[in-house]
Order: structure tokens, then C-alpha cells, then sequence
């Protein structure tokens, strides 16, 4: 098995990254293989719904890796998506990473996301983490994806990366939420080991407010 981890901070060894580790030990403790990708300091484009990712078959920008992202994510087993807190919501960077990987993705149903475990986690020195998650939240929802939680909310506090560890509570909520995603997953593999077919789901009908 294995999850694919997105970090979406510029800062590659922030405070982000000490949440995400913290999730990396209990997974590789039980087997599972993990990949942190890096969304890093480059400018990265936003989406521009220019509905060309439905012919292509991915987005039209393809020097940033988030195409490279969509292909892994279609061999993964989960996902953590994880940001510092801007303005009481995710970074601007993980937004147009997301964008685009799930407008992309979503042409043929979200296939590389569906029935999948994921989870949102948000860092900040003080607030605006479960503005951060709900936002971040709200693409699982879309892509039929099972959400993971934990013991808390899927925060951790801290201005600089040595204040994470510091917050006793925060890498425990940590350590707990992988556990869990490794049980959904677990649970997942087995089901369809046993033959429980994946729910159906209805595409045909599309409306719009206006008409």
C-alpha cells in the first residue's frame, strides 16, 4: 500500500513537513510506503477551466508536477493533503495544485481518487487550521473520497519547525490520523478481496442554476 503526501507550505523543511513526518514514521512502521511531493517555492499556475484537461486527458500546464501527481495518484492507496494556514485558509499554491489535479482527474469521474482515504491537515502559529481543512475538505467530498480524522482536529501549532514537535497534542493528533487512514485502507483492501463491489454512482444529469 501506499499514500502520497502533498506539502503544499513553500517551505520544503517547515512546519508542514514536521506534521507530515510525524505521519511518515507510523505509516513506515507498518509497511506502508509513502512519497511526500513537494509543491516548494516555484510559481505555480492556476487552473484556468479552459476544459482542455477533458480532451488532453491532463492539464495543459505540464512543468510543475502536478500531472506527474495525477498518474501516482491512480497506483496510490490514500492521500494527505497538508498546508500552513494563510489568511485562515490553505496556501494559495495547494488551491491551484488542487484545482487543476481534480478538474483534471475529474474527467473521467475522478477515477485516480475515488473510494480512496484522505486527509486535510493544517499548521499555524495560532489559527484559522479548521477554515484551512474545511476548505481542503471540500475536494474529497466532490471525488467520492472517504474522509480521515483523528483523535482531534488534523492540526498542529507552531510558527517555526522546532515548535511543532512541541505541540504534544498536535503530533499525537498526527500519529492517530495515520493509524486511522491505515485501518480505512486495510479495510478497503479487504473488502475488495472478498468481492464487495465499489457503490454505483449516476453521471448522466448536470444542471446549472440558470437554466
Amino acid at each position: 500500500m501506499k499514500v502520497l503526501l502533498v506539502n503544499g507550505s513553500s517551505h520544503v523543511n517547515g512546519t508542514t513537513m514536521m506534521a507530515l513526518n510525524e505521519m511518515v514514521s507510523v505509516f513506515e512502521k507498518d509497511g506502508i510506503e509513502t512519497e511526500i511531493i513537494q509543491t516548494g517555492a516555484a510559481p505555480l499556475a492556476d487552473c484556468l477551466q479552459c476544459g482542455a484537461c477533458g480532451k488532453k486527458g491532463q492539464c495543459v500546464f505540464d512543468d510543475d508536477g502536478v500531472n506527474e501527481f495525477v498518474q501516482k495518484a491512480r497506483e496510490a492507496d490514500g492521500f494527505v493533503f497538508a498546508s500552513p494556514v494563510y489568511f485562515a485558509h490553505p496556501s494559495g499554491r495547494l488551491f491551484s495544485f488542487l484545482d487543476r489535479a481534480f478538474f483534471s482527474a475529474g474527467c473521467d469521474g475522478y477515477s485516480a481518487f475515488r473510494h480512496k482515504p484522505a486527509a486535510a491537515v493544517a499548521v499555524a502559529r495560532r489559527a484559522g487550521n479548521t477554515a484551512t481543512i474545511d476548505a481542503i475538505n471540500k475536494y474529497f467530498g466532490i471525488a467520492q473520497m472517504p474522509v480521515a480524522g483523528s483523535t482531534y482536529w488534523n492540526m498542529v501549532f507552531g510558527r517555526n519547525a522546532e515548535d511543532a514537535p512541541k505541540d504534544a497534542e498536535g503530533m499525537q493528533t498526527m500519529r492517530n490520523l495515520a493509524r486511522n487512514m491505515i485501518w480505512m485502507m486495510r479495510c478497503f483492501a479487504e473488502g475488495k478481496k472478498n468481492g464487495v463491489p465499489y457503490p454505483a454512482f449516476e453521471r448522466s444529469a448536470m444542471t446549472n442554476f440558470i437554466r
